[in-house]
């Protein structure tokens, strides 16, 4: 079976796995049990599993654990500390998630286009992220202040 590092959340961490195409969001859940990176949909279209690769945010259904080694990885749980970034705050200050299982694929990729520079209303225009529930309305009114 193969073995890699990976830069997952700042730290080296070795993982074995049972073929080097496995996701690498199932590495993440199953052999990390980083957990709050979500399966939706497996082919990049819902945004539930995005998390950062190299500071910029990537859907994690559909990189090869191989492709992965020698990148930065950032999961929701490494995101910041106690929950303190802005986008964080702004999620809690405006109650956005209804169920919660899109909000942290969702946040990553908020927080990924105001790391690109966007504002406001334009980091709703950068986030192709679905939600089922329908959380759109409160996710822009998070964003607006942002």
């Amino acid at each position: 079976m193969p073995s890699y590092t990976l830069n997952v959340n700042g730290r080296d961490q070795q993982v074995t796995v049972s073929s080097s195409g496995m996701p690498l969001l199932w590495v993440l859940r199953d052999v990390l049990g980083l957990t709050g990176t979500k399966y939706g949909c497996g082919i990049e279209i819902c945004g539930a599993c995005t998390v950062w690769v190299n500071g910029e945010p990537k859907k994690s259904c559909d990189i090869d654990v191989s492709s992965a080694v020698g990148k930065r990885i950032t999961t929701i749980e490494g995101l910041s500390a106690e929950r303190s970034h802005p986008a964080q705050k702004a999620w809690v200050l405006h109650q956005v998630p209804q169920c919660g299982y899109c909000q942290s694929g969702m946040l990553m990729s908020v927080a990924g286009a105001m790391n690109a520079g966007h504002h406001g209303a334009s980091i709703a225009s950068e986030v192709n992220n679905l939600c089922v529930c329908g959380t759109y309305q409160r996710i822009k009114t998070a964003v607006a202040g942002l």
